[in-house]
């Protein structure tokens, strides 16, 4: 073979110095967003996403808070949150609601109207909802009360994460 067939041009070598760059690189910065779109996928449900709230023989039918506590991991930061459950029984059926209005976040009460004692009552701009957590029409939420994920197991209430009812 002769010296000829082997001798890479500056152009060539220029090419595939660049190419290969671009490439080393192309792939530095799509591999942290693959790794962002697939680890929810990878990532194993937890059981310790369920938190135990009180036993099923304290429940009533009319909606009774109830204080939630339990240890939230973000990144670096492992901090001791307090949340409140209104919760109730549907006949057979347990209903646990999210205390934060769907309007603007602030803070519902069941009982909190005088003249709607039956609703949930918001008091930063006079939203209602139902006692199932549905919004009362003409009032300014748009959206129903959030219900938490729960399960029932050994008498003991346990709940999850707020769902949209939607």
């Amino acid at each position: 073979m002769s010296e000829k067939n082997h001798n890479v041009s500056r152009r060539q070598f220029l090419t595939y110095t660049l190419m290969g760059v671009g490439g080393f690189m192309g792939s530095a910065m799509i591999m942290p967003m693959v790794r962002f779109a697939v680890d929810p996928i990878l990532r194993a449900e937890a059981a310790s996403d369920m938190y135990e709230l009180t036993e099923v023989e304290n429940l009533t039918d009319e909606p009774q808070s109830f204080p939630l506590s339990f240890e939230q991991d973000d990144g670096w930061v492992t901090q001791q949150v307090e949340e409140t459950v209104w919760a109730y029984l549907d006949g057979e059926d347990v209903v646990a609601l999210s205390p934060v209005c769907t309007h603007l976040g602030c803070t519902v009460s069941f009982g909190g109207d005088e003249s709607n004692p039956d609703q949930f009552f918001c008091p930063c701009h006079f939203g209602r909802f139902e006692q199932d957590g549905t919004n009362v029409p003409g009032t300014p939420p748009t959206e129903p009360l959030h219900r938490y994920e729960h399960e029932v197991r050994d008498g003991i209430v346990y709940v999850g994460r707020p769902q949209s009812q939607q």
